[in-house]
C-alpha cells in the first residue's frame, strides 16, 4: 500500500540546504550575478564563495591557526576602531559588489556611507554595492589570489586601502591607493606599500587614529597591538575625524 508522504516529509527528502531545481555552487563555475546569487542563497549551509571575474570560487574548510584566529584578531583590533568612531562601519564576511564580475566577500571591511564621502552602500538585498574604503583579508592559504586576482580587483574598483596578513609566511603587507597631494582624489587606482614607521607601525590614512602594531602583531604581541590603536584614538586628528563624521559630507569645506 502507498502512503502519500507529508509536506515535511517531502522536504526532508530532498538535500540538506539546497532548493529544487537549482544546481549547487561548484569551484570553477563561470556565472552571472544572478545565477551566482541565486545558487548561492540556495545552499544556506555554504558558509563562503566568491565570484572572482566571473568565476566561482570555493574556499577550503580553514584551519584555526592559520586563519580562524588570525581573523577574530583583527576583528577585534577594527571592532575597537568602530566603537570609538562613530559613524564608520564595520563588517565581517559580507558579499560585496564591486563591478558586473566581481562579488567578493572579504574577510573585514571598513566602510562609509555616501553621505559621509563613501563610495560604498547597502542596497535593498542587504550587499555592499561599490568599493568600501579599507579591506582586510587573511591569506592562510589564499595568497596566490588574495595577492594576485583580487589585489588587481581592488585597486582597479577603487578600494583605498587593502590589508593582507600572510599567517604562513607571517607577513602582512598594508596597500593604499596613491593619492593627489591634499586630496581624496586617487591616482590612476595605483597601489602603493606603506612601510611601517620606525616603532614598526602604519597609520591608514583614510580612518585616522587606525594604527596598526604591525611588529607587534607578527610577534603576537596584542598586548602591545592594543597599545597602540589606544594611542592612535587619542590623536587630535582621531578626533577631528570624529567631528567631520557628525556633520553632512556636503556641508564640509573643500
Amino acid at each position: 500500500m502507498s502512503v502519500e508522504r507529508t509536506a515535511e516529509q517531502k522536504v526532508r527528502a530532498q538535500p540538506t540546504g539546497l532548493i529544487k531545481d537549482i544546481p549547487p555552487l561548484k569551484h570553477g563555475d563561470r556565472l552571472t550575478r544572478d545565477e551566482f546569487e541565486r545558487c548561492y542563497e540556495a545552499m544556506p549551509h555554504l558558509k563562503k564563495a566568491e565570484r572572482i571575474e566571473g568565476v566561482v570560487h570555493m574556499p577550503s574548510p580553514v584551519r584555526i591557526d592559520l586563519h580562524g584566529r588570525p581573523h577574530a584578531q583583527i576583528m577585534a583590533w577594527l571592532g575597537a576602531y568602530w566603537i570609538a568612531t562613530p559613524g564608520v562601519d564595520l563588517a565581517d564576511n559580507s558579499t560585496v559588489y564591486l563591478d558586473a564580475n566581481n562579488d567578493l566577500q572579504p574577510d573585514a571591511l571598513l566602510r562609509l556611507e555616501p553621505a559621509q564621502g563613501g563610495r560604498s552602500r547597502i542596497i535593498d538585498k542587504g550587499y555592499v554595492e561599490g568599493p568600501p574604503e579599507l579591506i582586510v583579508e587573511i591569506a592562510g592559504t589564499s595568497a596566490d589570489y588574495d595577492l594576485q586576482d583580487k589585489f588587481e580587483i581592488y585597486q582597479r574598483c577603487g578600494v583605498q586601502e587593502y590589508i593582507v596578513w600572510q599567517t604562513q609566511e607571517k607577513r602582512l603587507d598594508w596597500f593604499q591607493a596613491r593619492f593627489h597631494r591634499d586630496s581624496r582624489q586617487l591616482i590612476n587606482g595605483e597601489y602603493v606599500a606603506l612601510i611601517p614607521d620606525a616603532e614598526g607601525v602604519i597609520e591608514s590614512r583614510v580612518f585616522p587614529g587606525l594604527c596598526l602594531a604591525v611588529t607587534a602583531l607578527l610577534a603576537g604581541d596584542w598586548t602591545q597591538v592594543s597599545s597602540e590603536l589606544q594611542t592612535g584614538l587619542q590623536t587630535a586628528a582621531h578626533g577631528a575625524f570624529v567631528e567631520r563624521l557628525a556633520k553632512p559630507y556636503q556641508d564640509l569645506p573643500d
